[in-house]
């Protein structure tokens, strides 16, 4: 399975085109929009998304992050936006999508950060009840923000979340795909689950970093980049 990993576009999402090298499944982390108020982001962004299937891409997944606070405030018109301009993708918040028998759990949550969306008083029950909510038969996990000590560095601190950390210990999901941290863009392998921090754009939003692709292999788990 050839898979594509994206996060953190801030509507610069056209920017990464001529780096998408198309393949089976293409997943964004969260963060698309900017201020997360205007509509007009939701619209342009999985207008574009839908329209990778004429870039090859078979399947299109995403989560909502921190900015994209419409999805949180007013889910009826995030809802009425995506089936309108954006037919050919399947957003993901707190639920599994399948494909080819490969489970996927997408959840936008993240610890407290200044007055964003989806936040959650870090350490505390509310983030505990949404990572228990993910299924011991995921396969891929997406999350907006990143396991404590993995990827999750800015400057000298870690800001990864501490619960969902513990819980990515527990179920060893094969691939976990976050971002959120732009300074954490990488990716590493803790000899279960291969983590990518898939930020494209760097602490100045500038597009830098570039969409990680990968051949995978389900049964074995072993990936080798493209």
């Amino acid at each position: 399975m050839r898979i594509t990993f994206i996060s953190d576009t801030h509507t610069k999402h056209r920017e990464i085109d001529q780096d998408l090298p198309g393949g089976d499944l293409i997943i964004h982390a969260g963060d698309f929009m900017n201020s997360g108020y205007d509509p007009q982001d939701v619209a342009d962004f999985v207008n574009w998304y839908s329209s990778l299937i004429t870039m090859d891409y078979k399947h299109r997944v995403f989560i909502a992050g921190n900015h994209d606070r419409l999805f949180e405030n007013n889910p009826e018109l995030a809802g009425y936006l995506m089936d309108a301009y954006g037919g050919n993708c399947t957003y993901l918040q707190d639920q599994t999508h399948t494909i080819d028998g490969i489970n996927i759990y997408g959840s936008p949550w993240q610890p407290a950060f200044y007055d964003w969306a989806f936040n959650l008083p870090r350490n505390g029950a509310e983030l505990e009840e949404k990572w228990s909510m993910i299924p011991p038969t995921t396969d891929i996990l997406v999350c907006h923000t990143m396991p404590y000590e993995h990827l999750d560095a800015t400057g000298n601190q870690r800001v990864g979340c501490e619960v969902l950390r513990v819980y990515t210990d527990l179920l060893r999901p094969k691939i976990f795909v976050g971002g959120h941290i732009h300074s954490g863009y990488g990716y590493k392998f803790d000899g279960h689950t291969h983590f990518f921090n898939a930020s494209v754009l760097n602490n100045s939003y500038n597009y830098v970093n570039k969409p990680m692709t990968i051949d995978w292999d389900p049964e074995t788990n072993e990936i080798e980049f493209v």
